[in-house]
């Protein structure tokens, strides 16, 4: 057999790292991947079959490789950025490239301006950020606001012109916010001071501010200058404040990326802390969808390179999770214990907290893709071979061995379907026989499913542990459905899970999706159980003394004990209570059987 072009152009790939693109029949590009070793990885999508059917597909549909080599794996991972984001390909994760984060400027001026921005012009003036929130910039702005005086006019203060008395004062002067360079009231080198001490603050540095602050203030008082030393007390609170806030963890820790992710089936969430000085200067967090199930250590890969270059990180250490690999220029640690360990867990939390606001959010906006991830968990979470998009529960009641029944809560899409609950009356068994009932409605059930060619769920549970699923399994076999409809039984005391012919049980996290929805199945057949239990013992009350009765019917004795609330009262009541109630005649005969033998 003839090799193909694909054969070929595989066999001939270098064993260098870089980045290879797959095309399909017309020539698009449908994935780019990166690489340590071209050639391993590319031959890797040939040689063997793939669990995910995604990857088959892509696969399937590779007509043709291109490639491009690179010097070291970091070089690659920039490349694979950068030409996922300009050819959106159709198999791989999506990265949004965002240029609406705002920053704040230092204007490239003689007495520089500071204000925010969305538009970052190539004119020499510098930007700090971007920062997530427009919130951030405003209170970073009011900080240094409150702590300099800058100006905030737009006029051209070159040295000619200040000198030919070509502006005046504003009212910013003279409520105190500008020292007036625009008239030079002001000099250059001291208001340059400033705008190194404020880049300062917008790294997150405070230490520097707040020993000139101190040093000023000691010059003030020592010169009896009171008021002045007051003002600048007051800035120096401000700082400390600001900084108490933001400083969360050991001011050592400086210059330090930290990311993390949590990830389902469907989506990877990668949270970003930028620390400087012991202070989160910048929180994000990335929501990548995959694409072929990718790994958790391969989203976090390609998430840390378009973070970091979208917010123009120039951090050289990265905290993680876990073990990746960026290139040999990158520091990365990963913290066992204290303070950089903390620090990570904090991204990790809010990780965590970003994929609950989506699921809420999605739960409102996108009903069908919160469904189908719910299902994919399930599925992965009790090891099933099918999504469980139709879930039925059963549940004994038998209160003192009194009137058993048994209920049936069914679940469709991870909701309740009230319309298919249904209630059994225990009609083989004597006696309060917990497994004997489960054996006997679970037969009931399904037999009539199956005569009436109605669908069978994908999954079973038992509210009880081995001896109920025991139980409910030997009606499966009766039926010949055991293997074709998963079953599982739940122990109420731990919550442990039971499967067929395995004793050692699953345990879910306690805070799953999973374990929450079998809680509200077994609470759902619990209550719907109880319900129908106390309705059949209300109706068995009704058998008493009144029943015998001659001429009272069942219809009498409701009435009369929806009136009086009790048997006893309704001895206990006079006739003409009676009367109003069930009328002349039947009231008669009620108060004649109960004062029949009064004097």
């Amino acid at each position: 057999m003839s090799e193909t072009p694909l054969d070929l152009q595989i066999k001939t790939l270098p064993n260098s790292p870089g980045v290879y693109q797959y095309l399909d029949a017309e020539g698009t590009i449908i994935y780019v991947g990166k690489a340590k070793n071209l050639k391993k990885r590319v031959s890797s999508y040939f040689n063997k079959t793939h669990d995910n059917g995604k990857t088959r597909v892509l696969v399937k549909n590779i007509e043709s490789i291109k490639h491009i080599v690179v010097e070291t794996e970091t070089d690659a991972l920039l490349l694979e950025n950068n030409l996922i984001k300009k050819y959106k390909p159709r198999y791989n994760v999506l990265l949004k490239d965002d240029k609406s984060y705002p920053w704040i400027c230092i204007k490239n001026e003689r007495f520089p301006r500071i204000f925010p921005t969305r538009r970052i012009i190539k004119d020499g003036s510098q930007y700090f950020g971007p920062y997530t929130s427009m919130k951030t910039v405003s209170v970073l702005l009011d900080l240094i606001k409150g702590l300099y005086q800058l100006r905030t006019c737009t006029y051209d203060l070159a040295q000619e012109k200040i000198e030919a008395d070509k502006y005046k004062v504003c009212l910013e002067y003279h409520i105190g916010n500008c020292k007036g360079p625009c008239e030079g009231l002001e000099t250059e080198a001291h208001y340059h001071e400033n705008i190194v001490a404020i880049k300062e603050i917008l790294k997150g540095n405070f230490k520097d501010s707040i020993d000139v602050f101190r040093e000023q203030m000691s010059i003030f008082a020592e010169n009896m200058q009171f008021e002045e030393a007051q003002k600048i007390k007051e800035k120096i609170e401000v700082l400390e404040n600001y900084q108490a806030k933001s400083t969360i963890i050991n001011p050592r820790i400086s210059n330090v990326d930290v990311f993390s992710i949590v990830s389902d089936d469907s989506y990877g969430y990668i949270n970003f802390l930028q620390i400087s000085y012991g202070s989160i200067t910048r929180s994000h967090t990335l929501e990548i969808k995959k694409k072929l199930d990718e790994a958790d250590k391969e989203l976090l890969e390609l998430a840390i390179i378009e973070i970091r270059q979208r917010f123009n990180s120039n951090s050289r250490e990265i905290y993680v999770p876990f073990k990746v690999h960026l290139g040999d220029e990158l520091k990365v640690t990963i913290p066992q214990l204290g303070d950089k360990k903390h620090i990570l867990d904090l991204s990790i939390r809010n990780a965590k907290y970003y994929r609950m606001e989506r699921f809420k959010q999605v739960r409102i906006t996108d009903p069908d893709r919160h469904v189908k991830r719910i299902m994919a968990q399930m599925k992965t979470d009790l090891r099933l071979s099918v999504e469980p998009r139709h879930i039925e529960c059963f549940d004994n009641s038998n209160i003192q061995g009194t009137n058993p029944v048994a209920a049936c809560v069914v679940f469709k899409n991870g909701k309740p379907s009230k319309k298919d609950y249904r209630n059994f009356n225990i009609k083989t068994v004597v006696g309060a026989d917990d497994f004997a009932s489960m054996e006997e409605v679970v037969y009931r059930r399904y037999k009539r499913l199956l005569d009436e060619n109605q669908p069978l769920p994908q999954l079973i549970i038992i509210d009880g542990g081995k001896g109920q699923l025991s139980s409910a399994l030997k009606s499966l076999d009766d039926l010949e459905l055991r293997g074709k409809i998963a079953i599982i039984g739940i122990a109420k005391r731990l919550e442990e899970l039971f499967y067929p012919g395995d004793s050692i049980p699953l345990y879910l996290d306690k805070k799953s999706e999973t374990l929450k929805i079998i809680q509200q199945l077994r609470n759902e057949a619990h209550r719907f159980g109880i319900e129908h239990h106390r309705n059949k013992r209300s109706k068995a009350a009704l058998n008493t003394e009144m029943e015998t009765i001659p001429g009272i019917g069942e219809k009498t004795i409701v009435d009369l004990l929806k009136a009086f609330k009790s048997a006893k009262r309704v001895a206990y009541a006079k006739l003409d209570e009676l009367e109003a109630v069930i009328g002349v005649s039947r009231a008669e005969k009620i108060y004649n059987y109960y004062h029949k033998n009064e004097d």
